[in-house]
């Protein structure tokens, strides 16, 4: 099956098909290094993060690019807050965002390029821009022309008329029209600058990402991806300025994520509901918040809730125990003798393989249809459900442990893009489990001989959750995996 993405600039789902056949050429809108990354952040790199893990996985060469904005308005105002340099403060917050990523088990990208480190291109390409009439000088400071743009606004769907007569026309007397953006600012008193054919000063926002992306990926690309809220007027001034340069298409997918509230309010410090990435990670595992983030398709809104983390981790504690008892059960397990032990099976044994192998393809169908995570989660599930019925026998034919193996395996592949499986241990992480539930088991009967009903009930409740059935027969009691 091909796999296809809803397109922000076409508004409809297509058929991915990259410049090169075989290559993903892929960018992703970085932070703003002069804060830790908050969890609505944490989204979008999680997510896209998923989808570059698929491509590979399907056979593809990624090369993926993630910027870093390490000169910008708030970090020269955080700064001056501070009574420090913007250097100091970009270096702080780069280093934990690469811990955050690290902590939510993103991998870092092929590149991860600095705007400083790019100032001479970005001038280069405004130079450019000016050369082709597109953008001008006024006092210092260069705009893009966006009159010279006829597709202004395709990506937002917003219509540069209505945009003007909502503009207040005195926002900047250096621009021709409200909706001019600025390429170039001129240096301010203690600011950091650069010297340029227009003096000293440093480039806009939105020329530096069409400057590192087009360097590390060429003129046109695959994928640029980012938040719902980067479309306008960020995203739409990239394609603006980057193809009014070149004259060519810039990039043939976007994909943008969906909002992320605090409870249902938009996330705010004024509100008191800003969370942090390393704030959350410090109460749930990164599994937990994956798995949050990947039960709602990676479009729709999503809601951060307390209800909402305790059900991702619960599906991720019956992923562990389900991946915990898989490995007990594969002691001499090899994934490169997978397919030997495929060929190898009895008729009945293939007759299980092959219900096994509709729910793989199905895992996989719903990520090739526009990274339909809620989707692959839940064919994964069933897959769990499924295997747990041979887990559960007290006795195993050597087909059925191949079974096991065969589904080991692909377990592991899906989680090498899911991310939502915690690592189990050959030795030793199932037996501290057993011991506890164990434990448990017995607290529970000194409970029930002090009549104390609620407590020992509570326990119970609690275990069956976990997929731990709990077995009365008088004042003894066994335990055993669902």
């Amino acid at each position: 099956m091909a796999i296809r993405f809803h397109n922000t600039l076409t508004k409809q789902k297509e058929e991915f098909k990259p410049v090169e056949p075989g290559k993903v050429k892929f960018y992703m809108c970085g932070p703003t290094v002069y804060d830790y990354i908050h969890i609505g952040n944490a989204r979008a790199f999680v997510v896209f993060d998923v989808l570059r893990r698929f491509l590979a996985y399907r056979g593809f060469e990624v090369t993926y690019v993630m910027n870093l904005t390490d000169i910008d308005d708030k970090i020269i105002d955080r700064a001056k807050r501070e009574h420090t340099s913007t250097t100091e403060i970009t270096e702080t917050y780069t280093q934990a965002f690469f811990e955050d990523l690290e902590a939510l088990g993103v991998a870092p990208a092929d590149y991860h390029p600095r705007a400083t480190e790019h100032v001479h291109d970005m001038i280069a390409l405004i130079e450019k821009l000016v050369e082709k009439g597109v953008a001008y000088q006024s006092n210092g400071d260069v705009f893009y022309d966006v009159s010279k743009f006829p597709h202004y606004g395709r990506l937002s769907g917003k219509n540069p008329d209505d945009l003007k007569a909502g503009s207040r026309v005195a926002v900047d007397e250096k621009k021709r029209n409200p909706l001019d953006f600025v390429l170039w600012k001129s240096q301010k008193p203690g600011e950091p600058a650069w010297d340029s054919p227009w003096g000293p000063g440093r480039p806009g926002w939105h020329i530096e990402c069409s400057t590192m992306s087009m360097h590390y990926l060429g003129e046109s690309f695959d994928i640029h991806a980012g938040g719902e809220d980067l479309i306008f007027p960020h995203h739409e001034n990239e394609i603006a300025q980057s193809e009014g340069a070149t004259g060519k298409p810039f990039v043939r997918y976007w994909l943008h994520n969906g909002f992320l509230k605090i409870e249902g309010d938009k996330m705010a410090k004024s509100l008191g509901n800003f969370r942090t990435a390393r704030e959350v990670l410090q109460q749930y595992p990164r599994e937990v918040i994956r798995m949050f983030f990947l039960q709602k398709h990676y479009r729709s809104p999503i809601d951060f809730t307390p209800a909402g983390l305790q059900a991702a981790k619960s599906a991720v504690e019956r992923l562990r125990l389900f991946y915990e008892k898989l490995v007990q059960a594969t002691p001499d397990y090899a994934a490169e003798e997978v397919d030997k032990r495929k060929a190898s099976l009895g008729e009945a044994a293939r007759d299980w393989l092959a219900r096994h192998e509709k729910l793989k393809a199905a895992l996989v169908a719903g990520m090739e249809d526009d990274l339909n995570t809620p989707v692959a989660l839940s064919r994964l599930f069933d897959m769990v459900r499924e295997t747990n019925k041979l887990l559960n026998k007290p006795e195993l034919t050597p087909d059925e442990r191949n079974l096991l193996k065969i589904v080991r395996k692909d377990i592991e592949d899906f989680n090498s893009f899911l991310g939502v499986v915690m690592a189990a241990t050959e030795s030793g992480g199932s037996e501290i489990t057993e011991a506890l539930i164990e434990l448990l088991v017995q607290v529970r009967s000194e409970l029930r001989k002090k009549k104390e009903w609620q407590l020992a009930d509570r326990i119970r409740d609690e275990l069956d959750k976990l997929d731990v059935v709990l077995e009365d027969k008088g004042e003894e009691t066994t335990w055993r995996w669902r």
